[in-house]
């Protein structure tokens, strides 16, 4: 074994660098996260090729002196540390390491203006080696320019990724950072093309709808929560309005852009019930609480936090955000397939029918109930929700019909299609609901409720209890959750090493099959795992239940039930989509179907 000997310094340098600059976007987090430390309101942003040929960082801040550039050159200094209480760090940048570990592995020409200094100073620094330093003419604010980021360290540059990843990695490391400051104008150009341009002093709502898409404005809801220390803002997508991918959740901790497990986790629960399994939402939460309650410094790129309370944090979020959605969220952001629509006129009925099926949806209207009926209250189960125990036939009768459909804002039942498809007349257009997904939704929210209240959820109890046969590890799973399912007027005991007896249903599941249901809660609870609070296992065992339990596709429904759906879900919290994140109901305006057969 070799003796221990001192590092030289360039390979110290080289070292934290790998800590610290692991692609372009990451020297330009460090850039730009300086640039705002220094109290900038416009910061400039210039790339080339991805970030690998060149990167420039030009702001309007505070701006340094000669002595300052040559200390913060140097590794471990910093003026974001006034003194050691590092639990009260309230800047983004602040290990001191950035500049010099940057400058040790590329070619970093570092400029900068104090205000009232007649010049300002350059220093450039080659691979970890001074090249020059003198007078530089510059308005106040501070350039930083890096160029051949590792092109004397082949062994790093080619791990890099092409020059069209590295750039769309840089683009979103701007687009974070920008989002967290709203009060900052940024501009972000790669080559000769202009991305962004952004003015400063916009509101966090109208910033984030900017970056991400115009349309999160009218598709999502504010958030603007507390409790005690903890502050939650932003704009959260409506479940409908979803993506393939979680690349468009943003998510900030005291200004600071993170990725972290605990928030990425807290969710996907809050959705867990209105999304499916493959969607994933879109949004910007912004979490602020006290520095002491969060530990910034637990990666050296500072995108990983850790939290004194995690399960706190946790809870306060699934619930902020239900919260929220349960006020926007008896829309429906989904609009259907037009390209399927126009695939139904077999024969054009006029010479151009082509640009009207294109246009059929545009200015539709998906707007939320009218506030006197958009006023949430309780889940109503009285004896109107009955009608929707039985089927009792079609009835077409006239004098079934409501006279007025411009009371209701989702109209009134005309009749169904294809015993799956609930159409109704509005005033202002066609409804069309999916009954199993809307009543799958009902159904939920009337457990839900019934949990919530202060005495157990009305049961149903079997004529004859049934034992259900399972492995003797879902027995024990469900045996675990018994007490708590009981609040929701499942009542079941353990019947010997592998059964289940149930007793009785919830009142909402009555015609439910007890196997069916009970080999589906134990799978929800095991899949879930010790990893979940137990109300968010429950919100997924909610989910199943109300599966169970609503009224399927292909079942005939009277106008009198139908009615009795769209009323209840005109008063229903988050009824504008199922459990699994699909819309529950469309509109077509009477402009769009007038549209459809060329009379407007």
């Amino acid at each position: 074994m070799s003796a221990i000997r001192r590092l030289p310094e360039t390979l110290i340098n080289r070292i934290a660098a790998g800590e610290v600059v692991e692609r372009p976007a990451s020297a330009l987090k460090e850039l730009v996260e300086n640039a705002i430390d220094s109290g900038a309101t416009r910061i400039a942003v210039t790339i080339a090729e991805g970030g690998l040929a060149r990167i420039e960082v030009t702001d309007d801040g505070c701006g340094m002196t000669a002595d300052e550039m040559a200390l913060a050159l140097e590794r471990h200094a910093t003026s974001k540390l006034p003194d050691d209480a590092i639990e009260q760090v309230a800047t983004l940048g602040f290990r001191g390491e950035a500049l010099p570990s940057i400058a040790s592995v590329a070619r970093l020409s570092l400029e900068s203006r104090v205000r009232g200094a007649e010049q300002g100073w350059k220093r450039v620094v080659d691979h970890g080696q001074l090249m020059e330093e003198g007078p530089a003419a510059l308005p106040p604010g501070t350039r930083v320019r890096v160029e051949n980021l590792f092109g004397r360290i082949p062994a790093r540059r080619k791990f890099l990724r092409t020059p069209r990843s590295e750039y769309a990695a840089c683009l979103d490391v701007v687009r974070r950072l920008a989002m967290a400051r709203p009060d900052i104008g940024f501009t972000f150009q790669h080559g000769d093309r202009r991305i962004l341009g952004l003015q400063g002093g916009e509101g966090t709502e109208a910033r984030v709808a900017q970056i991400i898409a115009r349309e999160l404005a009218d598709n999502g809801v504010s958030i603007d929560l507390e409790r005690g220390e903890m502050r939650l803002t932003g704009l959260a997508g409506l479940p409908t309005y979803n993506r393939g991918v979680a690349d468009h959740q943003y998510l900030f901790v005291n200004g600071r852009p993170v990725k972290d497990r605990v928030l990425t986790g807290a969710v996907r629960g809050a959705y867990a019930d209105m999304l499916a399994r493959d969607r994933h939402a879109v949004l910007a939460l912004f979490l602020q609480l006290p520095p002491e309650d969060v530990d910034v410094n637990v990666h050296p790129a500072k995108t990983e936090v850790r939290f004194r309370d995690a399960p706190a944090v946790r809870g306060f979020i699934v619930s902020g955000l239900r919260q929220a959605l349960s006020t926007g969220d008896r829309r429906s952001a989904q609009a259907p397939d037009a390209a399927a629509m126009g695939r139904w006129q077999a024969e054009p009925a006029r010479d151009e029918p082509s640009p009207a099926l294109r246009s059929i949806f545009s200015g539709r209207d998906w707007s939320a109930p009218s506030p006197s009926l958009a006023e949430p209250r309780p889940v109503w189960r009285g004896s109107e929700s009955e009608v929707l125990a039985a089927p009792q036939g079609r009835a077409e009768m006239a004098e079934e019909l409501p006279e007025e459909a411009g009371q209701y804002p989702l109209g009134i039942a005309r009749g169904q299609v294809a015993n799956t498809y609930i159409v109704a007349e509005a005033s202002d257009g066609l409804v069309l609901v999916d009954q199993h997904a809307a009543h799958e939704r009902l159904v939920l929210e009337r457990l839900r409720a019934a949990g919530m209240s202060e005495k157990i959820a009305a049961s149903q109890a079997l004529l004859m209890p049934e034992v259900v046969e399972l492995d003797e590890p879902a027995c024990d799973r469900l045996e675990d959750q018994a007490e708590k399912l009981l609040e929701f007027g499942l009542v079941m005991e353990r019947f010997g090493p592998g059964a289940m007896l149930v007793r009785a249903l919830p009142a909402a599941l009555k015609n439910a099959d007890p196997e069916k249901l009970l080999i589906d809660l134990a799978d929800d609870i095991a899949r879930h795992g010790d990893s979940l609070l137990l109300g968010e296992k429950i919100e997924y065992v909610l989910a199943t239940m109300a599966c169970h339990g609503s009224v399927r596709a292909g079942r005939t429904m009277s106008v009198a039930e139908m009615n009795a759906l769209l009323r209840e879900m005109e008063r229903t919290p988050r009824s504008g989509q199922c459990n699994h994140g699909r819309p529950t109901w469309v509109k077509l305006s009477m402009e769009d179907v007038e549209k459809l057969f060329g009379r407007h």
